[in-house]
């Protein structure tokens, strides 16, 4: 896979695959399926300062497993795979 760096406090995310098949049973066509809001870390931004000039830490790290805003960040083709930039204040938390 090419490597992307985000810039700031953005972090480089991959949907995870939602599942086809609904509660019921019903196999489901990719245009019924929602967006999957879980996801994966892939790569963190460069970071960011607070007010008084310290490094702003991020809470997720590389391999982690998030929740993420269902409409939110940048779709971006990499590899033929489909993957977004997001801020981190889109994660909404971390799965596991």
């Amino acid at each position: 896979m090419a490597n992307i760096k985000p810039l700031g406090q953005r972090v480089l995310v991959k949907r995870l695959e939602a599942d086809a098949i609904s509660a019921g049973g019903i196999v489901l066509p990719d245009t019924a399926k929602e967006k999957p809001q879980e996801a994966e870390v892939l790569s963190l931004g460069t970071g960011g300062k607070d007010d008084n000039g310290k490094d702003i830490a991020f809470t997720v790290k590389i391999g982690d497993k998030v929740l993420i805003s269902k409409y939110g960040g940048t779709e971006v083709k990499l590899d033929g795979q489909d993957v977004l930039i997001i801020n981190e204040s889109d994660i909404l938390g971390i799965v596991g």
